[in-house]
């Protein structure tokens, strides 16, 4: 596939383009309820449709954007940890940042550390002058992770029923 996103690697990540092999681990981290009690999504969804999201959004943003969300492996394991990355929001003309991981690996840094390659990617390559966060509330680990990266709350919305609070960082080099 054209547009593929490059591999990024990070002092203890490699963050990746999705394949079909990570159709199975995303479906396992989706069962966990501790996760997905702060994912707005409804929580848990069908080996079906974990692979039709896999296919059509994230593979499908690589075709249109040639960017997305990356699969997350710890270094020398080779094994799907969760995934971070870029989403273009059609609807609002915005690019987000998120990340999910398995509930083993949250307090550890490793999602900050994600999400610090993430916007180094999308402010020094793609040169966006401003990249979003949207997160639930009463999800304190998350509001930690973008206060370290020096996010800002913009607003608050409710969505499908969920509040939402929305922050955003500018590009430091503009």
């Amino acid at each position: 596939m054209q547009n593929m996103p490059p591999t990024i690697e990070t002092e203890r990540l490699i963050l990746r383009p999705f394949t079909m092999d990570d159709i199975a681990p995303s479906y396992e981290m989706n069962l966990d309820a501790r996760i997905g009690k702060y994912t707005g999504d409804g929580g848990i969804v069908s080996l079906e449709e974990i692979e039709r999201r896999i296919t059509e959004d994230v593979l499908g943003d690589y075709a249109k954007h040639g960017y997305g969300r990356w699969a997350v492996e710890l270094k020398g394991v080779s094994k799907f940890i969760g995934f971070a990355g870029l989403k273009y929001l059609d609807d609002i003309k915005e690019v987000d940042v998120g990340y999910r991981l398995m509930y083993d690996h949250w307090g550890k840094g490793i999602a900050t550390e994600a999400a610090t390659a993430c916007l180094n990617f999308g402010f020094e390559t793609l040169g966006l002058k401003r990249i979003i966060a949207m997160l639930l509330p009463d999800n304190a680990a998350s509001i930690r992770v973008l206060e370290k990266l020096d996010f800002q709350f913009e607003k608050e919305f409710t969505e499908d029923g969920d509040l939402i609070h929305q922050y955003f960082l500018n590009n430091p080099n503009n």
